[in-house]
Parts: C-alpha cells; structure tokens; sequence
C-alpha cells in the first residue's frame, strides 16, 4: 500500500464511527441485484443511511436514498458519489445480450476505471470490492480474470480498496443457487462434464452480507484482500447430490469429460431459466478449485458460518415464499394453456401414432427401416413430453422440430390426392387418408403452442427482473 493510502487508511481509521451520523455517506452500487438489494436491506436495518445506486429509477424508503446512475457516465457517477466515504463495488457485465457479453471484460474494466475516477473526484474514503476467489498460479477463465483484474483496477488509484473474494454463493436469486435448483429438480440423470469434480467452499449470501457490512466496523480491513467461503468443502456434483438429497429425489450423474463449458451454458441455458450469457460464467468459475487457502477474515469477522444444507434450506424457502417476479408469471395463464395445448397435441399424436401399426394396411411399414423410424419418433415424443412437462425450452424446441417433422410426413403421405403419386410408400386407403389429415392438424396446433411456450420462456429469461 502506498503513503497515500497508508494515510487514507488512518483517516478513516479515525472516522469510521462516525458513519451512522452523517448521513447517506454509504453507497451501494447495484442496488437491486441479488447481493446490492440484501446488503442495502442489511445496513438499513443496522441503523445507517445509505445511498442504492441503480440504473433506473427507483422510489426512496426509509434509511434509503436511491440515485439513478450509468456507470459508464462519470459524470452520473461523480453525483452519485456526492458525499459518499464508502462505496461497496457490486457491478459486473456478465448478463445482457449476446455481443455485450462477449466484451464483457473490456465492458467491466471500463466500469471499474470510470468508478475510481468519478470516486476519486468526489472525494471518496474506502471501496469494498466484492469478487471472485482465484487461484492465482492458474490459467484464469475470462470471467474470473476479469474479476480479478477489475479489483487491480480499483485498488490502482489512492484510495484503499478492501477486496472480498468469495467462492459460490447460495442464496434465493442468485445465478448459482438457480442452476443448481432447476438442473437437480428437472434432470434425474445429468451428463455432466468434468468440472462437477472441482472442489468449492459455497458460502451462504446471508454470511457474504455479513462479511461485507462488518468490514465498515472493522478498519484493519483497510486496502487488504480476503477470502470467503463457507462451513463446508465439496465438489458441485456433491452439491447436486446435497441438494438432491434435501429434495428427496435420486440423482444419477454420467460423467462426459469432453463437454465444454460452452456446451455446457448451452445445456443450461435449454435446461433452465439461467441463460447462457450468465451460465457460462458461473461454469468458468466452477472450472478450477475456489477454496479459502488463506482465512484471515474469520479472525477479524468472527462469524458462525452456515451449512451448505442450512444454506439450500433457507434459500428454498425464500425463492417458495418470494417467487421472482418476472414477465413468465405476469403471462402464466398463457403460458400453461400453451403448454397444455403442446402436451395434450404430443400425446394425442403418439396415440394416433399407433394406427401405422393395426389399422394400416401397407406393408412396408412393417420393414426394418420403417420400424427403426417409428422406434425413434416414440423416442424422440417421450423425451419431448418430459421436457415439456418440466417447462424447459429444450423441451418445447424438441417438440416443435418433432411437430414439424411430423406435419411434412403426414402431408407427404397424402401428397398422391393432388398430384397422384406417392412420395413414401405405396397410397394409403381413404381411411388412412382421413387419418394422415386429422394428424397433419394436431401436428399444427403443436406447431402453435411449441412455438408460443418456447418465445414465452425467452422472454423470461431474456427480460426478467432487472438488475
């Protein structure tokens, strides 16, 4: 640490008990994310006045000034900053759409530099970072390079920057607590790639709060950087496994060493509500080993660190009691009748589906290549159904393209009533006829519904509860 900051260290030493009289003089950046909401929430609670910084407009509330800043305005910044002496840095670049997450690094080291100017300028005393837990002896992922590259980047000017680095964080809302829900919950077997062997220490969100408010109380915190992590020490499949546990449900894990991460936020992404943008981070993160080598902080912060069982427990109550409000459930009438409509359009196909084989009189049907077909399309709607009824768009996608397929089948199978001849096999009776257009309509309502439930799911992923 330089002079400067050695001496930033001992004014504010000398000032830090004065943060509850002086008003609004605490800002917290991100204020309606999953760590940004429940710290404000926390420190109002404790007696402090705090600024929520956020992109949008939000109303005040007791103990809570909120400005509205873009962090890549320094002058919004500069104002929002006005009269702050701690300002807790919670700000990333992991969601948004497609091309703003492939610049994500050169977006968050952008933001990290307008802060430190903009904090600078106003007269700023302390900066608490909250980041990712590294391994520095290691090839970093983007995502965790870029982490630790925007704390050198805060903590390159003259004002001391108290970094904490957690491993996973379970809590209702967050991006890891919500894979880990939605892939044990959906998926009794998971093709998994290696990376569910890498060991974690997750640490409760309600244990990373309180880490992060004690650093205010605890000036030795000044301008170092700790690492946090929970009670317990295990790899993601055993996660799984805890978690599955606690929903008394069996899990059975293959294990697939090839599969990438990329291939693996795609999986997410189809599987659950966490879209691929988001996954693919949190999954960078689980590549390596994140677990506390140094746990310094739990000397100076003395806390009883939860269970990663009480953490699942009180994050699944929390998310039953308080479910996100987000666009799926504002259109969940349409939604479920959607959905209904694909469901009940599969299974009618699968049962129609059976008169190739006791009231089609065509006997090519019964060769080799045609039962193998039909083998596969039963396959192919099984597994379509599941998804289905699981509300995943992996689901609704196979659904569609299985409709689709279906549709051009039946209408090739009748192609010979305009055109005279058959494009498959030899014509079919009037009978089958009259089948084949009963089916190509089920085929289209399919169509339909697959369609609506699948752009559905997408607007809810894509257009949640911003942040």
């Amino acid at each position: 640490m330089s002079e400067n900051q050695s001496q930033t260290q001992m004014s504010q030493q000398s000032t830090h008990d004065d943060t509850k009289n002086k008003p609004y003089s605490i800002l917290v950046t991100g204020a309606t994310g999953f760590i940004g909401a429940r710290l404000i929430s926390h420190l109002s609670e404790l007696g402090y006045s705090i600024k929520g910084m956020s992109r949008r407009t939000i109303p005040d509330t007791p103990n809570v000034k909120y400005v509205k800043a873009d962090v890549f305005d320094v002058s919004q910044l500069e104002n929002a900053l006005n009269g702050v002496d701690i300002a807790y840095y919670l700000l990333h670049s992991m969601e948004g759409s497609k091309d703003h997450w492939k610049e994500f690094a050169s977006r968050e080291k952008i933001q990290a530099k307008n802060f430190l100017e903009a904090a600078t300028k106003a007269g700023v005393k302390r900066i608490i970072y909250l980041g990712g837990l590294v391994n520095d002896s290691l090839d970093l992922s983007p995502h965790m390079k870029s982490r630790k590259e925007v704390g050198e980047i805060l903590s390159s000017g003259n004002i001391p920057v108290t970094e904490l680095r957690a491993s996973l964080i379970i809590g209702a809302q967050g991006g890891s607590y919500a894979m880990l829900r939605y892939l044990v919950e959906r998926l009794p077997v998971m093709v998994c790639p290696s990376w569910v062997k890498s060991l974690a220490q997750p640490i409760a969100v309600d244990d990373v709060i309180d880490y992060l408010s004690g650093c205010i109380i605890h000036p030795e915190t000044i301008g170092k950087i700790y690492e946090i992590g929970g009670k317990d020490k295990m790899t993601y499949e055993q996660l799984m496994r805890v978690y599955a546990k606690y929903l008394n449900k069996s899990l059975f894990v293959i294990q697939i060493p090839f599969l990438t991460t990329r291939l693996s936020s795609y999986w997410v992404d189809l599987i659950t509500p966490v879209k691929a943008s988001l996954a693919r981070p949190l999954i960078d993160s689980l590549v390596h080993d994140t677990i506390v080598t140094d746990n310094a902080i739990t000397k100076i912060i003395p806390l009883r660190l939860k269970s990663v069982i009480d953490a699942i427990d009180i994050a699944t109550k929390e998310i039953r009691e308080n479910p996100p409000d987000t666009p799926l459930r504002e259109e969940r009438t349409g939604f479920k009748i959607n959905q209904k409509l694909l469901l009940a359009s599969l299974i009618t196909m699968a049962l129609v589906g059976t008169t190739y084989y006791w009231l089609d009189d065509r006997s090519e049907l019964f060769e080799p290549v045609w039962i193998l077909a039909g083998v596969f399309w039963y396959i192919v709607i099984i597994t379509a159904i599941v998804f289905v009824k699981s509300k995943t768009r992996l689901g609704f996608l196979i659904g569609g393209i299985l409709s689709w397929v279906t549709l051009a089948f039946w209408l090739f199978d009748n192609f010979y009533v305009m055109f005279e001849t058959s494009l498959i096999i030899d014509k079919p009776n009037e009978l089958i006829t009259i089948r084949n257009f009963v089916w190509a309509a089920l085929s289209t309502l399919a169509v339909i519904a697959s369609h609506n439930t699948f752009h559905k799911i997408i607007d809810y992923q894509y257009k949640g509860k911003p942040i």
